[in-house]
Formats: structure tokens, sequence, C-alpha cells
């Protein structure tokens, strides 16, 4: 990749204004109808963590915006999460996220490819600015997942030095995302009718965080795990019970034998 750039980056003037209300933001089509469903898989297995919701943004295809050179620039990744935002003074919903303004810089940023790919490799700075380029050296995130859902690849990069370096996986074949503190990989498997690829989080010791659907299926199973331990001791205390009567008709029986042959068993 060849960097297209009119002049040095530490030139570029980069200020951090509230997108103008008057601005139109692009109202692209979805490129592929897995991005929603992928978008929701991340996001749904950490809203059960408190810690993780608390004061955070989490959404896909939303305004990412900053001023480049008096240009307001707006992208919009297919999943984003940042923690802490300020709460929105407005009561209507929010529309775009300008960091450093209505918050710090989102912990990570997550593009999933379609079969044609769109600038999400640019590092391009011309009329139209890249979203490697606007995430690396605008936004400055420190981390970018790049995710190819048809073939399950998963590409990590860590802003070092501010220029992005690609990341290894550990043994798991998972990468850490710090400031979520946990480890992102990739699941195949079928949910919500779709079977193929899926992003997933971990935590440090291995456990994957569970979707909502997993987690009320493990709840029942747990549920008819404990009706059965429940029905069990039911059972052995009935038994136990009749095994109780049973010895104490039998020793009715032996006494009133004994009683009928003129024996006192005291």
């Amino acid at each position: 990749m060849t960097a297209i750039i009119h002049k040095p980056i530490s030139q570029l003037k980069i200020t951090w204004r509230l997108l103008p209300n008057e601005f139109i933001l692009p109202d692209d089509p979805v490129d592929d109808i897995d991005h929603p469903l992928l978008a929701n898989g991340v996001r749904q297995s950490v809203v059960d963590s408190p810690e993780l919701m608390q004061d955070a943004l989490i959404v896909s295809n939303f305004a990412l915006c900053a001023a480049v050179d008096d240009r307001t620039i707006c992208k919009a990744p297919d999943w984003m999460y940042v923690q802490p935002v300020q709460p929105s003074p407005h009561n209507y919903p929010r529309r775009s996220y300008t960091p450093h303004t209505e918050g710090t810089v989102p912990v990570v940023e997550m593009e999933f490819l379609s079969a044609t790919y769109g600038d999400e490799y640019s590092v391009k700075y011309t009329e139209e600015i890249g979203k490697w380029f606007f995430y690396e050296q605008v936004i400055k995130v420190p981390r970018y997942v790049i995710f190819r859902s048809h073939t399950g690849k998963i590409e990590v990069s860590a802003l070092e030095s501010d220029r992005y370096d690609h990341q290894n996986s550990d043994e798991n074949g998972c990468y850490l995302i710090p400031g979520l503190n946990l480890f992102l990989g990739v699941w195949q498997g079928t949910r919500e009718g779709r079977t193929g690829y899926w992003l997933r989080w971990r935590t440090a010791g291995g456990e994957m965080l569970l979707w909502p659907e997993e987690r009320t299926e493990n709840e029942r199973q747990r549920a008819e795990n404990e009706r059965q331990r429940a029905d069990r001791q039911q059972q052995d205390k009935e038994l136990a019970e009749t095994l109780l009567e049973q010895g104490r008709q039998r020793n009715q029986e032996i006494l009133a034998r004994l009683a009928a042959l003129g024996i006192d068993p005291e």
C-alpha cells in the first residue's frame, strides 16, 4: 500500500468539532446482509457486563467525525466501542460521535469485508480520506480489526509509534483488545439463520462470552438440572420413608407372632 498524501501528516490541521446540524450524512446501503448480524453478535455478548456498558457507546454503521484541514470528515465503522462517552445533551438520538469533544477515542474499530473491498485498507489522503488513514492518523484508534466473514480470516492492527502494526494471535487464535480487557477470536456455527464464521469475545481465562439465547439456554438447562436434582432428592426421601414403613410393619408382624406364642420380647 502506498500513501498518497498532499502534505506531511504532521502539518494536517485536525480539530474536534461537533457535526453541524445541517451536515447531511450519507445514506449508503449496507454492503452485505451479514454485516448487521455480525455487528449485533459482537455487541450482544457484552451487554450482560455492567462494567462494559456503563457510559459506553457501542454502535455499528455510525458516523465517527473529525475535521481535517477544516473539512468535516465522517466514517461509519461496521462496529465501534467507545468508553467513556459523555451523555448526549439532546433529547433526540445521537447521530454522530466526535472524540475529545464528546468523550474519549474509540477503543476499537471493526470493518467486515464484503466480496468487494471499500476503503478499509486505504491510507490515502486526497479528496477522499481512506478509513485506514482516518483511524490511524486522524482518530488514532488503538485497535483496528478487519474481518472477512466468508473465510473467517481476522486481522488485528495495533497503533504503535503512530502506525498500525499487524498483531499475532495467541495460542488460541485470539487477540487481546485493551480497554475491553477481552480477547477477540473467530467462532464457526449457526445463529439467526446464518451459518458461517462469527467474531466472539473470550475472557483472559478462555471463557467465551455468551449471546442472550445461550445465556437463556444455560439458565434453562440449569433450572432443568435443579429440577431433576430436586426430583431425585424427593424420590430418595420417599424411598427412605417407604423402607422405614416396611421395616416398622415387619417389626409389628414379628411382635404379633411372638405375642401369639406367648413370648414377651421385653
